[in-house]
């Protein structure tokens, strides 16, 4: 059993941040789609820009569009999706806009959660994803 006074208790996921082609269509992208807000504070420069609901969501820097582009299919070390978690009225309300934007998505059961995947601009998977049984039960 891992010694209590050395845990390190971690509340929720702050952001995951990432690389973009244009930032401003991916900020458009992630408020329209997704309802995020966005965070610009000049004492930070041009970038990073937060879109965030609540305390969470991503952080957009710009991609040096001169790199070696990776191949999207690859399964080797890259950041292969991240999550957002909603509840279940939510992951309706998400998957009536998709059809709405007429976005590409798919959806998958996961037993425990249900979860809903698109791509944003940058072919970067985003998933909502729902927990399907009691919340206190499964963590406790």
């Amino acid at each position: 059993m891992e010694d209590q006074d050395k845990s390190i208790e971690i509340r929720f996921l702050d952001h995951v941040a990432i690389r973009v082609s244009d930032i401003e269509k991916s900020a458009d992208w992630y408020k329209s789609v997704l309802g995020l807000k966005k965070y610009k504070l000049p004492e930070w420069g041009e970038f990073p820009v937060f879109m965030l609901a609540n305390k969470s969501g991503v952080a957009l820097f710009p991609a040096n569009m001169n790199d070696a582009e990776f191949d999207i299919n690859s399964k080797n070390v890259k950041i292969d999706h991240f999550a957002f978690n909603v509840d279940q009225e939510n992951f309706e309300k998400a998957e009536k806009r998709y059809q709405e934007l007429n976005l590409d998505y798919s959806i998958q059961d996961h037993f425990y959660f249900k979860s809903i995947y698109t791509k944003d601009p940058d072919e970067h998977t985003v998933e909502l994803t729902t927990i399907l049984v009691d919340e206190d039960e499964f963590y406790k």
